[in-house]
């Protein structure tokens, strides 16, 4: 079985949100976007725009390097059809 490297983006918007007391409603809201997307978000369910992600960044005055982050995941390829 051959190991493939995935590259995934994931994020500390929760810990950042939780830290700084505000729901998830009130990020959207500070953002521009629904609180659906936030939960998407911190589920890790959905990448951002780089538009999306400039505006969190900016919201907890910090640079998008220090919220968003790529991580190597293995998964197994099973190569039989």
């Amino acid at each position: 079985m051959k190991k493939n490297q995935e590259i995934v983006l994931i994020n500390n918007i929760k810990k950042l949100r939780l830290e700084k007391e505000i729901t998830q409603q009130q990020l959207a809201d500070k953002v521009g976007v629904t609180n659906r997307t936030i939960i998407a978000l911190e589920k890790g369910h959905y990448n951002p725009t780089v538009l999306l992600a400039y505006r969190i960044a900016k919201f907890f005055d910090l640079t998008i390097e220090n919220i968003f982050m790529f991580e190597k995941e293995e998964s197994d390829e099973n190569n039989e059809q």
